[in-house]
């Protein structure tokens, strides 16, 4: 008896770590997915700006009839044949978080639903929108790491903040900003039981883009340095100004997400469509007032003003604020992150008049961090993200300032984070009325 029970011991012990192991391959795989799918939305992001500026050397008009068309087609798309791909997708990944249904969970973070997003995102794109690809990575990679993880229902939670962290951390090769950013936005606090599981999918999602795009700085290096003394007087001014109107931004998407009221609101929500076409005219209208600066993600023009390469067009920054604040409300699947960076860039650019000994780069990059930190309300992320894809460490404790500034204004225009704010009513209407953290 002794024998046969040890024997039943052992053979049972063999089977549980059997299945470990094939869960841990499964998320390494996972994490592999996440990688390679943000390498692919990067090219296909890339792809669609450069056919829509292909299109626009013909004639600049034609974004008068092709960016709401094409925004009301993605519109249309992302209602009836991919629903829940809207927006950046970030709030659908923090409310699936929340929610405990499977079924309710699954419709959010579907490989439908990532399929959905990658492709009508790269049709908004393709069309001038003001959106970036990051965001939708987040959503993406969560849905992979869902997928990934079937056989182990009790850890779809860290599952999906996994495999968020991974997609911000592969979108930007930015490891420690992916880890940041599940702790600050995703789940709002340390978890851990999951810390293992977020860490092995960031470094797996890591590996891959190395492996295909090689190892990059997502602005390109720079040592640009704010004097200590006037020059620091850009910190407050700036994160000021970068809270006011990231809070604005913000306040701006809330309302309209949880729907206007009176008859702006009625007519919106009768037809969601029509809006889009709408909110894309206006940002046609902004890309004709800029040149074309104020379309697409708005990465080049960041750059270009980080490095001090060109100058963009002066009404740069409000054009992509504007253009920015339509394609998030118009309801087509888009992110934050990169658009954000460029209003940023561009707002510390104008500083450069007032503070004419300053490096320009130290402008842009206290833009940046403030603008960025006044939209999302996650002050480490903003930093961190920001010193990581610049490889920028001689900054870090006055973008620290900024951030701490940028963020407390912006709390005063909205008093809500973003992301969570929009999570609330996607969890309100698939687990009942209660908010995420309640």
């Amino acid at each position: 008896m002794r024998v046969r029970d040890l024997l039943g011991r052992l053979s049972g012990s063999s089977r549980g770590l059997l299945d470990v192991w094939t869960r841990r391959t499964l998320f390494l795989i996972g994490g592999i997915a996440v990688g390679g799918a943000a390498v692919m939305m990067a090219a296909l992001a890339d792809a669609a700006q450069a056919a829509f500026r292909a299109v626009l050397a013909l004639s600049p008009l034609i974004a008068l009839g092709l960016t709401p068309l094409g925004f009301a087609l993605a519109a249309l798309l992302a209602r009836t044949v991919f629903p829940n791909s809207q927006g950046s997708g970030i709030p659908q990944v923090i409310a699936a978080r929340h929610i405990e249904d499977p079924a309710a969970r699954h419709g959010l973070v579907s490989l439908r639903v990532a399929v959905g997003k990658i492709v009508v995102m790269t049709l908004g794109l393709a069309c001038g929108a003001s959106a970036g690809r990051e965001g939708p990575t987040v959503q993406v990679g969560a849905a992979l790491m869902a997928a990934a993880g079937r056989l182990a229902p009790e850890r779809q939670g860290g599952l999906l903040l996994a495999g968020g962290a991974a997609g911000v951390a592969a979108a930007f090769n930015t490891p420690l900003a992916g880890i940041v950013f599940g702790i600050e936005e995703l789940s709002r606090a340390y978890e851990s039981k999951t810390s293992s599981l977020v860490l092995g999918t960031i470094i797996a999602a890591g590996l891959t883009s190395l492996a295909l795009v090689g190892n990059y700085t997502y602005f390109g290096s720079t040592g640009d340095t704010l004097p200590f003394g006037r020059a620091w007087a850009v910190v407050p001014v700036c994160g000021v100004l970068g809270g006011l109107l990231g809070g604005l931004f913000s306040r701006i998407v809330i309302a309209v997400g949880r729907g206007l009221p009176g008859a702006a609101g009625r007519l919106v929500a009768a037809r969601p469509v029509a809006f889009a076409a709408l909110c894309g005219l206006g940002v046609a209208l902004c890309g004709l007032a800029t040149d074309g600066h104020a379309y697409g993600t708005g990465y080049e023009q960041a750059k270009a003003l980080l490095h001090g390469t060109s100058d963009t067009h002066p009404w740069f920054a409000p054009a992509k604020f504007v253009a920015t604040t339509l394609s998030s409300i118009s309801g087509i699947p888009g992110g934050l992150f990169a658009p954000s960076l460029a209003v940023g860039a561009g707002l510390g650019a104008e500083f450069a008049r007032l503070f004419a000994d300053v490096p320009v780069g130290a402008l842009v990059l206290v833009g940046m961090v403030a603008y960025l930190t006044g939209v999302l309300q996650a002050p480490i992320t903003a930093f961190v993200i920001v010193s990581e894809m610049t490889e920028n460490h001689a900054l870090v404790i006055p973008l620290m300032i900024t951030a701490v500034i940028a963020d407390a204004t912006s709390k005063l225009v909205c008093p809500e984070g973003l992301y969570h704010a929009l999570a609330a009513p996607i969890v309100a209407r698939l687990a009942g009325p209660r908010p995420p953290g309640a």
